[in-house]
């Protein structure tokens, strides 16, 4: 049952707010509520992790996965702090990532990079399959390019763009103070990311991108991952060095003339046998690596 779970949650990335909502028990859903740190927690149903901050100045979130789940979010936020949530930052454009925008956008105030703005408003096709365009509420009212900063709770809220990454609209979080990042689904932890190579991803550019957060934080950060639990920054650097030699394994490959069946037939190195799982297996990701290096 737990596969299960994780697969259809999963599978909601691809199909943003498509068909596979429609079979989902959203009844049996259960939103887990985790401290992080200083005015940070974590809460977790079905799909992407979802930040809040509270304090003095109201409520804030990070992402909020799918609008069936808006009440139960809604009842985690509540117990934490009464009151309405001021602020919904968009890590990126995906449905469990963004679903609940449409429940909450009636509200608060969505703030996301500019390319998600643009991805709701319009119809988005990733092979045969189409997510329509969400409705207007649901759109981010406030949208930067590179960063914005929005101080509340106590502390400086960094947003930053990182572009050509897991899409071309990937935000990542700082709260300053509490000394807390949100990476949405730049990071899955322990696994295989998803790289949406149809919504301006790319391999290299998550690469490049990650290399450039490491840099940026402290040792002793808290990470909030897209998908998985609460990470270290050595966490981080794990998965960056994944990305680094998986992504070159299949390179030299692709530069010595082979083709994806050969790539796949060759595997990912020993050490990365474990990081596939229901959605990404290691056969699947070496296909999206291959992908990304080979497209003009």
């Amino acid at each position: 049952m737990r596969r299960t779970n994780v697969l259809l949650a999963v599978l909601a990335i691809m199909l943003g707010m498509g068909f596979v909502l429609a079979q989902q028990d959203w009844d049996k859903v259960q939103i887990k509520t985790t401290h992080v740190a200083g005015n940070v927690y974590m809460l977790e149903g079905r799909g992407g992790n979802i930040g809040v901050s509270v304090g003095e100045d109201g409520i804030l979130l990070v992402d909020d996965q799918f609008a069936p789940l808006a009440e139960k979010i809604r009842k985690a936020v509540q117990d934490l702090k009464p009151g309405n949530i001021r602020f919904i930052l968009n890590t990126h454009w995906h449905g469990d990532h963004t679903g609940g925008n449409r429940v909450f956008g009636k509200e608060s105030t969505i703030i996301a990079h500019e390319n998600v703005r643009k991805r709701l408003m319009t119809e988005q096709r990733r092979g045969s399959r189409v997510t329509p365009p969400a409705p207007k509420e649901a759109w981010p009212v406030i949208t930067f390019d590179r960063s914005v900063s929005i101080h509340f709770n106590g502390e400086e809220i960094k947003v930053m763009h990182y572009p050509k990454g897991h899409t071309d609209g990937d935000a990542v979080i700082y709260f300053t103070q509490s000394n807390v990042v949100h990476m949405g689904d730049d990071f899955f932890a322990g696994r295989f990311p998803f790289v949406d190579l149809d919504s301006g991803g790319d391999v290299e550019g998550l690469a490049r991108n990650i290399g450039q957060i490491i840099e940026a934080l402290p040792a002793d950060v808290k990470i909030i991952p897209g998908h998985g639990p609460i990470s270290t920054l050595e966490d981080l650097k794990k998965y960056h060095v994944m990305l680094q030699e998986t992504i070159a394994h299949v390179k030299k490959q692709v530069e010595a003339g082979k083709n994806l069946a050969a790539v796949k037939a060759a595997g990912v190195p020993e050490a990365y046998a474990d990081w596939g799982w229901s959605f990404i297996s290691a056969e699947r990701w070496l296909e999206i690596v291959y992908r990304s290096l080979t497209r003009e």
